[in-house]
């Protein structure tokens, strides 16, 4: 949700369209009996979180309308048919190591030449988060098509130099 805002904001600044991918049905720690648990998001019809009315409505509040386009469904789904090389591609999706590495494979790839590649959620000692995201940022460097460019607090930011993940 904020990721998306902030980098709604700064694909509208810069003339850019940001294609946003979230099934909206919450992550891990929102779901139900969990620390993170909306129960206005609850939907007691299908059992499930539903998100994606509060996130249309944050983008139309945030003046995103035209630049941030909304794509709903789950990652490894909607990679099957991407086409469209990227110019900047930011993970912070599910943390199981199976989710991260699926939308590190699927997605990667997909990031154009000079392009940028973000992790979110790297913690390279385990006892500050999940180890999955290093692991991915471990293998986008190791794969040398990728190289660490800056770093902040838990994010990490490589640029795209060579072809092959």
């Amino acid at each position: 949700g904020r990721s998306t805002l902030f980098l709604g904001a700064a694909a509208r600044e810069s003339g850019a369209t940001l294609f946003s991918l979230d099934h909206h049905r919450g992550s891990e720690e929102n779901q139900l009996g969990w620390e993170h648990h909306d129960r206005e998001l609850f939907d007691p019809l299908t059992g499930k979180l539903e998100s994606l009315g509060t996130w249309r409505a944050s983008i139309t509040k945030g003046d995103l309308d035209q630049s941030v386009v909304g794509l709903v469904g789950h990652s490894e789904v909607v990679a099957r048919f991407w086409q469209t090389p990227l110019d900047f591609l930011f993970i912070d999706g599910g943390h199981s190591r199976q989710s991260a590495f699926k939308d590190y494979r699927n997605w990667a790839k997909h990031v154009k030449n000079g392009g940028i590649l973000a992790i979110h959620d790297v913690f390279e000692n385990p006892e500050d988060g999940g180890r999955p995201p290093y692991e991915i940022y471990l293998r986008a460097k190791e794969s040398k098509a990728f190289v660490e460019i800056d770093s902040m607090g838990s994010l990490r930011l490589l640029r795209r130099v060579a072809q092959g993940i």
